[in-house]
């Protein structure tokens, strides 16, 4: 890329045109797997930083990480804040890529709750270092993503968590009812940086390219106000984990492959359908020596297991048989995960106004719901309706707080005058009152849905409904 391009300011400007693709699109998968296996050496890519650096790319990256927005890395820089800092900056950041001297700075560590329970390590970049790795994202995939495994779902280009549910799903319905469920231990903490490298040094032969993905890996957490070193593992959080994470797998999605095995791999979680539980145990050993021999990685066995399918979740869903067919119904710790955030969102002691917390619910509900929708238990979604009725009608007694004014509410909503200071008089706890007769008659369900509350069941609804004529 030439001086001039370098220091265009119009490459950051909010119209500016995104252009052409530095890319030719990746050509349409071929299910032969022998083909693509037969393809061993492929020609190196070469050139990458200079498409990289290309003003359509990073015109697509500086949007992409924008419209994320994200917390804030080490330095404290915003996504709002991050196109004036290219203006300013870019034409020195962007020689010091082309030389393969940027260095990039440590991630911030956090910690998140698991659903399993225990926290997981996440390292957020900086809104600088986020960028750079979408531009590299963006010219990494199409070398390396059309020749990943059919059945790796995780974090690809028109791939999804509901084509991983719906593949183990087909397996299942086929008489694979048994499955081998390998947990990698602390995956994205334990990948050997050497072993990386040398798979994406398979084709990739831009050496400046290759220096800037092995600076990432070695970038370092700041802990504490300390920078530690990392001498293994992708931190979580960075939009090119994923792909590294894919990467370093797809040799055991070959293998399987090879040894024309069933199988479901969302990023590390690994799902092998096999027809009983005595294949399933030797294929568990089997699979198992080649991810700790050849992969260098570490299986947990704990949390392994060789199991009917029907008893182990998969990316937030179980299966069931009804009527000889297997249906997708939502793991229970999902569940649990909804009603906690729900309990959250309708709190007593959150004084916000009722308008403003539906439309929050809203907000929530749809999201879930879109996701969750694949489940084949519309009475499921019903019962959650309730229970979220249920716990605004809690909210609700709460706020009216005085006698007087519980008294007035409730002749508001039509309750004759002796039944409402009958029950404004109560001793009875909130969560009894706003389950009663009295309660659910002065706040029916028609009075939630005139606040506007969408619910679970008509979110449920409209999305099979836009599936189902897709």
């Amino acid at each position: 890329m030439s001086s001039d391009d370098r220091s265009q300011p119009t490459l950051w400007d909010s119209d500016a045109a995104d252009g052409v693709s530095p890319w030719k699109p990746a050509a349409g998968r071929s299910d032969d797997t022998t083909a693509r296996a037969q393809n061993l050496h492929p020609p190196k890519a070469e050139g990458l930083v200079e498409q990289m650096l290309a003003k359509a790319n990073l015109q697509k990256a500086l949007q992409r990480v924008e419209r994320n927005g994200g917390a804030p890395g080490i330095d404290g820089m915003t996504a709002k804040e991050l196109r004036s800092f290219l203006h300013a900056n870019w034409a020195r950041i962007a020689e010091r890529l082309t030389r393969g001297t940027y260095k990039p700075q440590p991630t911030r560590r956090v910690e998140i709750p698991k659903a399993s329970g225990g926290k997981r390590a996440l390292g957020v970049p900086t809104v600088l270092d986020r960028f750079i790795q979408q531009a590299m994202l963006q010219v990494l995939t199409p070398i390396f993503d059309p020749d990943f495994s059919e059945m790796s779902f995780g974090f690809r280009p028109r791939r999804s968590a509901h084509m991983a549910v719906e593949q183990a799903r087909a397996f299942i319905s086929d008489g694979y009812g048994v499955v081998v469920d390998i947990d990698l231990d602390s995956f994205f903490d334990r990948v050997n940086h050497d072993a990386l490298m040398s798979k994406v040094y398979r084709r990739v032969g831009d050496e400046a390219m290759l220096k800037l993905v092995r600076a990432y890996l070695n970038a370092g957490v700041m802990v504490q106000g300390l920078k530690v070193s990392t001498t293994e593992g992708t931190p979580q959080g960075g939009p090119l984990s994923p792909l590294l994470a894919n990467i370093m797998l797809d040799d055991l999605d070959k293998e399987l492959e090879r040894r024309s095995h069933h199988f479901v791999r969302y990023a590390d979680d690994i799902s092998i359908y096999v027809r009983s539980e005595r294949a399933g145990e030797r294929v568990f050993e089997g699979v198992s020596s080649f991810i700790e021999r050849r992969l260098k990685l570490k299986v947990n066995r704990a949390k392994s297991a060789v199991a009917l399918a029907t008893k182990r979740g998969l990316l937030g869903f179980f299966f069931f048989r009804r009527n000889g067919e297997v249906k997708v119904r939502i793991d229970p710790k999902a569940r649990r995960a909804l009603k906690d955030r729900i309990r959250r969102l309708t709190s007593r002691s959150w004084g916000i106004s009722t308008t403003r917390r539906i439309a929050i619910l809203n907000r929530f509900i749809r999201g879930w719901c879109a996701y969750f929708a694949l489940a084949d238990t519309p009475s499921v979604f019903a019962e959650l309706d309730e229970w979220l009725r249920h716990r605004l009608r809690q909210v609700t007694w709460k706020q009216w707080k005085r006698l007087r004014t519980k008294m007035r509410m409730l002749q508001r909503h039509g309750i004759p005058r002796q039944k409402a200071w009958e029950w404004a008089n109560t001793r009875k706890g909130t969560w009894r009152i706003s389950g009663s007769a009295v309660l659910q008659r002065a706040l029916p369900n028609a009075y939630w849905s005139g606040a506007g509350l969408v619910g679970f069941v008509e979110s449920y609804g409209r999305i099979r409904k836009v599936w189902r004529t897709a």
